[in-house]
């Protein structure tokens, strides 16, 4: 997968961690701007780095947990707003809640190993000889609180507003589930807008605007998986893994003219630039199989003779 702007970091159990330019740029800034924290900026610039440590092992936990429902799960993209497991699980409310609920559950873990920590040291001591390193261990400590918090608001496309998602799919579906969760989203974007002005935060608007586009491609997702579960589904095919109908509906997309097409209408083949694909991925469950695979025997006619008769 090519993610524009970002490149590879390393590679963990087969996830690629990838990080994205404007990484560096955000974090000189936010270095001199914290410089009078410390004695020396390479504090700050630790500082920084422990931030995405985090980050990155938030993530970790959404991406196992995906792989071990089933799920799909290859890279985590680092970027100054903090980081995005690009996860599939299984289209089901309960796989999605577990590969959601992940995330925050480790940093509820570093939360428990920090107050461990901190007792230890606070008896013995430890860090009174290093200001540097007890102020860098408090905040590092407060920034995981401070990120576990924000994460478990109930704003789309948060973790919060996301596992408010899964629990409504229960009894929702997973259409209206995530247009209720997108439509409360605005209402929190809305106060954090509001917070973002009282407290002048530039770094509050931008995600605020980042959560407010968030929203509406989940409102419009929303949509359009509500207008795909009303259309007609194909006769004579059925997925192999789950054995649902596929829909006769344009969801397919082809990689090399990003055009739209009913792959079962036309044989696996895009209308458009006339490419062929080896298999065909199920809307419901994910999984891919190819095209024949996918073919079930029609029913007999009425008065047929079954086989061997």
């Amino acid at each position: 997968m090519v993610i524009r702007g970002a490149f590879r970091l390393f590679q963990v159990g087969g996830i690629n961690v990838m990080l994205h330019w404007s990484w560096f740029l955000v974090a000189i800034i936010e270095i001199q701007q914290r410089s009078g924290q410390y004695s020396s900026p390479l504090w700050n610039a630790l500082e920084y780095l422990a931030l995405f440590g985090l980050v990155l092992l938030h993530e970790f936990g959404h991406a196992l947990a995906c792989r071990q429902v089933g799920g799909q799960a290859s890279y985590i993209l680092l970027w100054p707003l903090g980081g995005v497991a690009l996860v599939s699980p299984p289209p089901r409310p309960g796989a999605t809640l577990w590969c959601l609920a992940a995330g925050p559950l480790v940093n509820v873990v570093l939360a428990l190993v920090f107050l461990g920590i901190g007792l230890v040291t606070h008896v013995t001591g430890v860090l009174s000889a290093c200001p540097n390193l007890d102020k860098l261990f408090t905040m590092v400590a407060l920034i995981n609180l401070i990120l576990l918090a924000f994460n478990l608001l109930p704003i789309y496309p948060l973790d919060g507003g996301q596992i408010l998602r899964a629990l409504l799919w229960f009894f929702m579906g997973a259409s209206t589930s995530l247009i209720v969760a997108a439509i409360a989203g605005f209402v929190g974007v809305g106060l954090l807008v509001l917070l973002a002005v009282v407290l002048h935060s530039v770094w509050l608007g931008i995600v605020s605007v980042f959560i407010l586009l968030s929203c509406w491609r989940g409102l419009q997702q929303g949509l359009a998986m509500m207008r795909m579960a009303k259309a007609p589904r194909h006769a004579g095919f059925a997925c192999p893994a789950c054995g649902t109908a596929p829909h006769a509906y344009p969801f397919w997309m082809c990689n090399k003219c990003r055009m739209k097409f009913d792959t079962f209408a036309t044989g696996a083949r895009c209308p458009t630039c006339a490419a062929v694909f080896d298999t065909t991925r199920c809307t419901t469950c994910g999984a891919a199989h190819p095209l024949s695979a996918w073919q079930v025997s029609p029913p007999p006619l009425p008065g047929t003779p079954p086989p061997g008769a």
